[in-house]
């Protein structure tokens, strides 16, 4: 398997200073190319690709020694591919009819990570294997960078890409031919409803809860956000109240990844079969605010909803999910999620009215009653098994 993982770097005041230049003349030379597509086109048609640019590469690295000279070529060239990829996805959004979103200069703060192609140009992980306690990667033009390493690395170091979030700095590692670590079987399958209520319930009548990190910061949240507000732009204030409501946002996702991964090793732990609705989240959250000439209706409930979904991470969940089953050997169903909700797991009716309230299932026909989320996770279930019995009947 091929897997990511990400490690916290504790580099020195003179080491986090070179990172900072290092991200600055990415970006200069991501925010230079992107001047040298539009240029080129605007004025003679002709369309530049990756290629001529990182052959241009070379004389850009001998003008400027002390600058773009000093990091890795292969680092660059990966600055470039970046920028390839985003004229690539530009053009296929065009061709699909969709908002195109034309590649923009990266201001101030908005590249963020480098990446190193291959472990060994350019950069070398466990640069001191000699070291008795200590982990250090070493990256062309910054030195040897401390790592506060909190688990084994397994399989082959691939490509190592530095981050930054916030005021802290993250070595990401992709690994190739990394090891499976398949758990004993359970004989046991289960289906997964995905809610606001509770994050997940299950067709066994549990319920994991819903943390809500975002709403529990909210207050904090909205009061650093009115600071910002307050501060003229460019002054150091205004600086160090961005760096306070990103320092915010960060805690929460790292809340929400974390709850995630308990809760996916929860659900992997226990089952071999999990079967969970195949969710559409970017539709499900899609503003209602219409047009000029189409007012939405229920503004304000939708939107408080989109929030509620959101904060819950239906999406980071089930990612993780898939990686860890994949990991210990468990299947993972994804089902179509139409009519769930409103179907009687006893005898199949399906109607409106069989939801009278967000938590009850009453059925019209039959007088079952059941809480409701855990009659759609039944359904759930039992469509992800039939999926599988004409899979292996096929």
């Amino acid at each position: 398997m091929r897997r990511s993982l990400k490690f916290l770097l504790r580099p020195t005041a003179r080491q986090g200073a070179a990172l900072t230049a290092c991200l600055d003349d990415h970006r200069a030379l991501y925010n230079a190319a992107l001047e040298h597509r539009r240029t080129a086109y605007a004025r003679a048609k002709v369309s530049v690709r990756y290629g001529d640019q990182s052959a241009d590469l070379k004389h850009i690295r001998a003008d400027d020694a002390g600058g773009q000279g000093r990091w890795s070529f292969s680092s660059q060239q990966a600055t470039l591919r970046r920028l390839d990829k985003a004229f690539a996805a530009f053009f296929a959004r065009v061709k699909a009819g969709r908002t195109p979103g034309f590649p923009r200069f990266k201001g101030n703060g908005r590249l963020d990570t480098v990446e190193w192609p291959k472990d060994g140009d350019g950069c070398r992980w466990d640069s001191q294997p000699e070291h008795p306690t200590a982990t250090y990667v070493r990256l062309q033009g910054v030195g040897h960078v401390r790592v506060h390493r909190h688990r084994a690395v397994r399989g082959t170091v691939k490509t190592i890409s530095v981050k930054r979030e916030g005021s802290r700095w993250y070595v990401i590692l992709s690994c190739d031919d990394v090891p499976a670590e398949p758990l004993p079987a359970t004989g046991t399958a289960v289906g997964i409803d995905l809610g606001v209520a509770s994050l997940v319930t299950t067709s066994e009548g549990e319920h994991l809860a819903n943390p809500r990190h975002l709403a529990a910061c909210a207050d904090r949240l909205a009061a650093a956000q009115r600071d910002l507000a307050r501060k003229k732009r460019g002054s150091t204030r205004r600086r160090k109240a961005v760096a306070r409501v990103a320092a915010l946002h960060a805690k929460v996702r790292r809340q929400r990844l974390d709850g995630a991964h308990k809760a996916a090793l929860a659900l992997v732990g226990g089952y071999d079969v999990i079967v969970h609705e195949d969710l559409r989240i970017a539709n499900l959250t899609r503003s209602a605010s219409g047009t000029l000439a189409a007012p939405g209706v229920n503004v304000a409930a939708k939107s408080g909803l989109n929030r509620s979904i959101l904060d819950a991470g239906w999406g980071v969940f089930l990612t993780i999910l898939s990686h860890k089953a994949e990991s210990a050997g468990r299947e993972l169903i994804a089902v179509n999620p139409a009519n769930t909700s409103r179907t009687c797991a006893r005898c199949g009716h399906c109607a409106k009215e069989n939801r009278p309230t967000q938590a009850e299932f009453h059925c019209q026909r039959c007088a079952h009653v059941a809480h409701a989320d855990v009659n759609a996770a039944t359904n759930i279930l039992r469509a992800g098994l039939a999926l599988r019995d004409v899979a292996q009947a096929a």
